[in-house]
């Protein structure tokens, strides 16, 4: 059905990614005339389900973000979502190339034995301690989310508890190892883990890089019902996320137009006037709201220079590699034969066995060096034994390899010529953990830093935005400075991911200079 362009709207919004849909859903309910529109033929942004797979076109893959943990429970309740979450139990599963191994899941005694059997007491007693701390940072700064930022000080003067506030600026301010050092973990195992799949993931940065503690803070704030501070999966794909944001904001009454690319936003005597599209047309507003990266943003507008320098130094290219997989059955794993529990709907950890930490290190130093890592840190999903919604009519499993670090581009070579090897090797990777897992594919859809660019439309190819290691009042601000033209994307205040948090404050800062009353409390 083609949706018609409004030449005048109140209120233009660049890009349908979840943010933009969260802030159109909040401005059309105060009765503002919204709308939305979307440079891709489909809406999401990285947060969308597809059918990538040529060889099994049936196939549902969530093709970029795949799992909803970070959205604020308050946010959800707010936009009457009822998203059909599934919790992951076990949530993670930390493999081995001998019989050890780790499941982490609800059954805390059943993780305490894993830890002492396989691992250690202290590395029991180190991980408690740690779950106890994260819980108490995690309750204290999760109203600081829902509103606009404040300085790494303030922030911890206003929301943080007394005795944990030093530690919350040195988490957030320093490296991620540093932090997990404090906790006294034995085995290098556990720390590489939790290291790379919240201190790393996503992030242009080694492990003894400042600001890998914030990511990792960020990367703890699972709130949802039901998580119990852990990543949930959403049944049918991450593009139900969106797509069920999309249906909020039209029953509010906003406009969604797809196929839309925005030239620029039109912008006389200091002042935002609404866009141009690519084709020509144009739509007057009131406000812009700029859904899209930062730095497509900067493309489209004449942003002021203080705002382009601050973006200048906060630009990183993206170092993560997605590869998207069809398989024709589930793997098993040599550590864990009787697959008793399943550990498929957790994130299963690949990680080098021999002196882990170094091998981190080492993978960040190539990736500097342009080369690609021989044995890099990967995270595995195979969502489809927890959500079989997503399985053809033939039963094909989709899966995922996460890849943290990878260059922009091979140094002497470019990804056209290494990826297909590289694909290979990483799935020999995984056969040293589960062995037959390359006869098993059937199909790849593999996405590169360049090909996150090209298929998501995120400049730099950075799932973020804007790097997690940046917080608070120094990552993109809402109101750019040209009045009437905002921002509220992964770039913004609090972080990347699936949260909303961004389009919510967003439409906040909106309605306020707009004189109208705020959204109104989120009641924690």
């Amino acid at each position: 059905m083609t949706i018609a362009l409004p030449g005048r709207a109140d209120v233009v919004i660049i890009g349908a990614g979840h943010n933009g849909l969260v802030a159109a859903t909040l401005l059309a309910r105060t009765g503002l005339t919204v709308t939305v529109v979307e440079r891709d033929s489909v809406i999401g942004g990285a947060t969308r389900t597809e059918q990538p797979f040529g060889k099994v076109p049936g196939l549902r893959q969530s093709t970029g973000s795949y799992l909803l943990g970070l959205m604020p429970p308050e946010l959800e309740r707010q936009l009457d979502l009822r998203l059909p979450v599934v919790r992951r139990d076990p949530h993670y599963f930390l493999p081995t190339m001998t019989g050890r191994y780790l499941l982490m899941g609800s059954d805390r005694e059943a993780t305490h034995r894993q830890f002492v059997d396989f691992f250690s007491d202290a590395d029991a007693a180190a991980d408690e301690r740690l779950a106890a701390e994260i819980a108490q940072l995690r309750d204290d700064l999760a109203p600081a989310w829902l509103v606009e930022p404040l300085s790494l000080e303030d922030t911890a003067e206003r929301y943080i508890r007394p005795e944990l506030r030093t530690t919350f600026i040195e988490l957030c301010r320093g490296d991620v190892t540093s932090y997990l050092g404090r906790f006294g973990f034995v085995s290098e195992l556990i720390t590489a883990m939790y290291v790379v799949t919240d201190g790393l993931s996503g992030l242009h940065a080694g492990p003894d890089d400042p600001g890998t503690g914030h990511n990792f803070l960020a990367h703890n704030m699972c709130r949802l019902p039901g998580a119990d501070g852990t990543w949930m999966i959403v049944r049918g794909g991450m593009g139900v996320v969106t797509a069920t944001i999309a249906d909020r904001a039209r029953a509010a009454g906003a406009t969604i137009v797809a196929g839309a690319p925005v030239d620029r936003v039109i912008v006389s005597d200091g002042v935002a006037r609404g866009v141009a599209l690519s084709d020509g047309r144009t739509i007057d507003a009131t406000v812009v709201l700029g859904a899209c990266d930062p730095f497509t943003l900067a493309d489209l507008a004449p942003l002021p220079e203080a705002l382009r320098d601050h973006l200048a130094s906060l630009q990183r290219p993206g170092t993560t590699l997605k590869v998207n997989l069809a398989l024709r059955d589930l793997p098993r794993f040599s550590c864990l034969p009787d697959l008793a529990p399943s550990p498929f709907g957790s994130t299963i950890h690949l990680l080098s066995q021999d002196s882990p930490m170094q091998a981190v290190r080492e993978m960040w130093a190539d990736v500097q060096a342009g080369r690609l890592p021989d044995f890099p840190t990967i995270e595995w999903y195979l969502h489809t034994t927890a959500d079989a919604s997503l399985q053809d009519d033939a039963g094909h499993h989709s899966s995922a390899l996460f890849v943290q670090s990878v260059p922009w581009q091979p140094a002497g070579s470019s990804w056209d010529v290494e990826l297909d090897g590289y694909v290979a090797h990483l799935l020999e990777v995984c056969d040293r953990f589960a062995p037959g897992t390359s006869s098993l594919v059937v199909d790849t859809f593999p996405l590169t830093p360049p090909g996150i660019e090209q298929h998501f439309g995120i400049r730099h190819g950075h799932i973020h935005h804007v790097d997690n290691s940046i917080g608070f009042d120094r990552r993109m601000p809402y109101a750019t400075g040209i009045d009437g033209l905002y921002a509220c994307s992964a770039g913004c205040f609090p972080a990347g991911s699936v949260i909303g948090a961004a389009g919510h404050n967003a439409a906040n800062r909106v309605l306020t200079d707009l004189g109208r009353p705020s959204l109104g409390s989120t009641s924690l």
